[in-house]
């Protein structure tokens, strides 16, 4: 993340906090001030507001359990659109820093501690060129998990990877109802390659893309292209012909990462 002219943690260890710094014990700390001191220079997309909220959490100023303040407040205090606070949030959400309660609010989960073993996590989230490298290591682990999908797979696996395709295909016109069908589709696959590990993986770097996964398939043209490719996995699969299926499911994750690639990274 680019240098601002926040203090870091180390700044403050070096030097004797001045008694007006706010961050002394003496005085609750504003978590809207802080954002407000990291906006200049800063980037403006999502990505960057959720690296800039993860400052603010894994500080002093906010405990588990205490509540973020609101889109408003946060859309002021940072200088952005209400959109990148959304998306911001919701990729906090997926990885489980923040929880958002109906008619309530967003609140933080866990305590420092338990939030810090997910520094990668978050490194990928928050940084593009990152995401664009995790969207290739998935290309290639999705395709492995076709190719062994196919060598052997029960008539009764085929029927749901079948049912599944027909779920995206009657979801046509329902963003939400595609992603839990994509999903579900990509799922069922992973397991009928046999292997837990691979299917964990998979899940882990489906998990970390889904926030801009739903932001690229508002285009209905993106939306039936997927369902071609899926289709062409699913055939090949039927057919038991391994290499057929990690082709299909290469060329699928091709046309699935240039979608990420144009995915725009941020909204007014």
């Amino acid at each position: 993340m680019p240098e601002t002219s926040r203090p870091s943690r180390s700044d403050s260890a070096a030097a004797p906090a001045p008694a007006s710094d706010p961050r002394t014990p003496s005085e609750p700390v504003d978590p809207l001030d802080l954002l407000r001191r990291d906006a200049q220079g800063s980037r403006s997309p999502s990505g960057s507001v959720a690296s800039r909220l993860l400052d603010v959490l894994l500080g002093d100023s906010m405990r588990p359990g205490d509540r973020l303040p609101s889109e408003r407040r946060l859309t002021e205090a940072m200088g952005v659109g209400r959109s990148a606070i959304r998306e911001a949030i919701s990729a906090l959400e997926v990885l489980g820093v923040v929880e958002t309660r109906a008619g309530s609010g967003t609140y933080l989960r866990a305590s420092t501690s338990e939030l810090l073993p997910q520094t990668l996590s978050w490194s990928l989230l928050v940084d593009q060129d990152a995401t664009e490298d995790l969207a290739v290591v998935r290309g290639a682990l999705e395709r492995s998990a076709a190719q062994e999908a196919a060598r052997e797979p029960a008539a009764d696996q085929v029927a749901r990877l079948e049912e599944l395709v027909a779920a995206q295909e009657a979801a046509r016109g329902d963003a939400a109802a595609y992603i839990e069908a994509d999903m579900a589709f990509h799922q069922h696959l992973a397991a009928m390659a046999g292997n837990p590990i691979l299917a964990a993986l998979l899940s882990t770097s489906r998990s970390l893309l889904r926030v801009w996964f739903e932001r690229g398939v508002e285009d209905p043209a993106d939306i039936d292209v997927a369902i071609r490719e899926h289709r062409a996995v699913c055939e090949a699969i039927a057919a038991r012909d391994p290499q057929a299926a990690a082709s299909a499911m290469e060329s699928h994750m091709r046309t699935a990462a240039e979608r990420l690639v144009r995915t725009p990274v941020d909204g007014a």
